[in-house]
């Protein structure tokens, strides 16, 4: 079954089952998030002993550390953009999906509860809570007429094209 979204600020669907969360500043946890990452990248930039050119994989490896990386798929047809983005174990209400211009943030958060263990832990794995993924979306793409759904973890966004001109079939008539 599939979730319809609405991303914040413009609902796309009235009748949809699950809103995405909006407060009074929808940005917050995101610029914390942002700021997390900075910080991150910047301890790894100075670890490095102040080294430049390497900015991209410092904050590439920020975000691998502090958050569960979000894969994306983006297709084009003739009349539209799709993006698919994977987002497993997040449901609609964890989501926070923001459109500005033609920029694509997916931002999530949710909440987990740890099994208590009666053995000894010989080893362990943490996936984390937390997404974040921005795109930049192809300038073809109308972001006002978005349509979103999630179903079985792929977040999927349907954009049409900007200024595609229809063909209409025609029939020439000979008299």
């Amino acid at each position: 079954m599939s979730e319809h979204l609405a991303i914040t600020g413009e609902p796309l669907d009235e009748c949809a089952p699950a809103k995405v969360q909006c407060c009074s500043d929808p940005y917050k946890h995101v610029r914390e998030l942002y700021d997390s990452v900075a910080r991150r990248a910047l301890q790894a930039f100075e670890g490095r002993g102040r080294e430049h050119g390497y900015d991209f994989a410092d904050w590439i490896k920020a975000e691998s550390e502090l958050l569960h990386p979000v894969h994306l798929a983006i297709a084009e047809s003739h009349d539209a953009v799709t993006v698919r983005a994977e987002v497993p174990g997040f449901c609609a209400n964890d989501l926070e999906v923001r459109v500005d211009g033609h920029r694509l943030t997916i931002g999530g958060k949710r909440e987990t509860s740890e099994n208590q263990w009666t053995r000894k832990t010989v080893y362990t794995e943490r996936c984390s809570n937390e997404i974040f993924r921005t795109v930049e979306l192809p300038p073809e793409a109308d972001p006002v007429k978005i349509h979103a759904t999630l179903n079985n973890g792929v977040l999927e966004f349907v954009m049409p094209k900007i200024g595609k001109k229809q063909t209409v079939p025609f029939q020439e008539s000979w008299a």
